[in-house]
């Protein structure tokens, strides 16, 4: 999984997102009941749909169960998923993790460059692989389906070729997300539903990889990395092709699929999947070559031309599909190209300003600093480690980044906010 699919609070129903939040809880829960802490780092946005599709697939009695006050739900309990879809989640999270890390590890990325951080991370993601076979085996789901499809992803990137299209480094994922989306038919007992999920999981697995492939492409092009769109020649608006191609044949094939609760996967599968591909793409268009000027992220098409002014120093500027983006601000303002404004003061007994916080209580450790303030190497990973035991990193909405300090997280208020998904099974 890719980490593709971030709902944000503003497009999601208070009821909706409850569910959710339902199913993350008990993703997170199932891997540290099973696994212990450690395994909760693989907790992930993509992982929960799984457990989702179980769970809308049967009925909710089956697979619900009550969770104690935690600290990041305000100390309040809560009723989150269990079963067979958790533990689902859970493998296929384990297993992909593992593969995730493997593959820096050989890449030499980063941190993995280091012997030592490489040995570690190694006997991490062996764990995670074997932790996951182990959950897979005892529902009835063979792991094997996942890593071998991971191990043929080195193997067809060196077959590619300039020229070939970038759905031929896509098919591990595919492979990957249908095996797991079919089996969730399996453990919800509607066998018939396993051929349409393994059709819609095979298109999200494309999607995701091509999404991936968009939001790294700046990175790798720097790095020299190899990336699917760079290797096989493939443009932005080829790959906006194939990804607008996936997410359509996901919702036809949802609609061949019997759900007894469909609003939450229709949400997700549909709604955010078409979000993720905006949002990717309102990113990976512009700087890179690629054709002209996209719209900003979030822009869903063009508004009402701005009246002019006669005083106005700068006319709106035209976007290629008709949009109109307002002029800079003036000079002194924030954001302007004027002289730079004085820094507010520093207050407190810390340089680096006032603490604030965001979305989650003042129980959260650590605080936002303005400016935001680095950690140096050691420091951030005792914060990270702290981080990832009490699950910040997938319940705190957002969280500062161990090492930057910086604010992260699934809502990057670039979204187009709208309740739609909180009406019955819609087709929009």
């Amino acid at each position: 999984m890719f980490g593709i699919i971030r709902p944000c609070r503003h497009r999601l129903s208070a009821g909706l997102h409850a569910e959710w939040l339902a199913h993350l809880c008990g993703l997170c829960l199932a891997l540290r009941d099973e696994h212990g802490h450690l395994a909760r780092m693989v907790t992930n946005y993509d992982g929960l749909i799984i457990s989702a599709l179980v769970e809308a697939q049967s009925p909710r009695a089956e697979g619900r169960r009550d969770a104690g006050p935690c600290p990041l739900r305000a100390m309040k309990g809560t009723s989150v998923a269990k079963g067979g879809g958790a533990q689902l989640a859970a493998a296929v999270s384990l297993v992909l993790a593992s593969a995730k890390v493997s593959d820096h590890v050989e890449d030499r990325d980063g941190a993995f460059a280091r012997r030592s951080v490489a040995l570690a991370a190694k006997r991490v993601a062996t764990r995670w692989a074997d932790q996951g076979s182990r959950t897979g085996t005892r529902i009835g789901f063979d792991t094997a389906v996942l890593t071998e499809a991971v191990d043929r992803q080195g193997e067809i990137e060196r077959a590619v070729r300039l020229g070939d299209s970038a759905v031929l480094a896509t098919e591990p994922a595919e492979l990957a997300t249908a095996a797991a989306f079919a089996h969730t038919a399996v453990l919800a007992g509607r066998p018939e539903n396993a051929a349409p999920l393994a059709e819609a999981g095979r298109l999200f697995g494309r999607a995701a990889h091509l999404l991936d492939a968009v939001e790294d492409l700046a990175v790798d092009e720097a790095a020299g990395a190899w990336n699917p769109l760079t290797a096989t020649g493939t443009g932005l608006a080829e790959a906006r092709r194939l990804c607008d191609d996936a997410v359509l044949g996901v919702e036809l094939a949802l609609r061949e699929v019997k759900f007894a609760q469909p609003t939450l996967v229709h949400a997700l599968l549909v709604h955010e999947l078409r979000q993720a591909v905006r949002r990717a793409f309102g990113h990976g268009l512009a700087g890179h070559g690629h054709g002209p000027q996209q719209p900003p992220p979030g822009w869903i098409g063009p508004g009402p031309r701005p009246q002019g002014h006669p005083h106005q120093p700068h006319p709106p500027q035209r976007y290629p599909q008709g949009g109109y983006q307002p002029p800079p601000p003036p000079q002194g303002a924030p954001g302007g190209g004027g002289p730079p404004q004085e820094p507010p003061k520093k207050g407190g007994k810390h340089s680096g300003g006032a603490p604030i916080d965001g979305q989650g209580g003042g129980c959260w450790i650590p605080k936002f600093r303005v400016p935001p303030k680095p950690r140096n190497f050691f420091f951030g990973c005792a914060v990270a480690t702290y981080m990832c035991c009490s699950c910040q990193f997938c319940c705190r909405d957002p969280f500062p980044g161990p090492w930057s300090g910086k604010p992260n997280g699934s809502c990057d208020c670039n979204c187009d906010c709208c309740d739609c998904c909180s009406c019955c099974d819609c087709s929009c």
